[in-house]
């Protein structure tokens, strides 16, 4: 059964949500094209005052799909924002200027993935040796295939 809050969600983003799952009252997965995640991630940053926690990435055949965990703590309960940037381009604007949290998490995403994240400040290496051979992600599958 879902309670006020989860109704709030999948009200403000009825229009951007491709999925909806609520597989535990504390958890709950909102599913979004890549071009909804800065509408998305404002709505729950700004309207419902969700803190953001932290992204994850998981390299999938045809995309990355990155996962955007918010909390809010009075309700206690966790949102997810789930999108698929797809392969090969793996362009998706950044969150960074709407939440300044986001920073290093995108930093390290690119990094790692291979994500490009349009409009963020500061793509450098953030974890990898500043000799780390340009366009090698070390956590893509292509890597792990070889």
């Amino acid at each position: 059964m879902e309670n006020a809050f989860v109704e709030k969600v999948k009200s403000g983003l009825k229009d951007v949500m491709i999925d909806f799952a609520y597989p535990r009252p504390n958890r709950a997965y909102i599913f979004i094209e890549p071009t909804n995640l800065r509408k998305s991630a404002s709505f729950l940053f700004n309207e419902l005052r969700c803190r953001f926690c932290i992204a994850s990435a998981i390299d999938k055949r045809d995309g990355i799909e990155i996962i955007y965990h918010f909390h809010n703590d009075k309700e206690k309960i966790m949102v997810n924002l789930k999108t698929l940037v797809p392969k090969p381009e793996l362009i998706i604007d950044t969150i960074s200027d709407i939440i300044w949290g986001a920073l290093w998490i995108e930093r390290e995403i690119h990094e790692l993935f291979g994500v490009k994240f349009f409009g963020h400040p500061n793509l450098e290496h953030l974890i990898l040796a500043d000799d780390w051979p340009e366009g090698v992600y070390p956590y893509r599958r292509e890597l792990k295939e070889k």
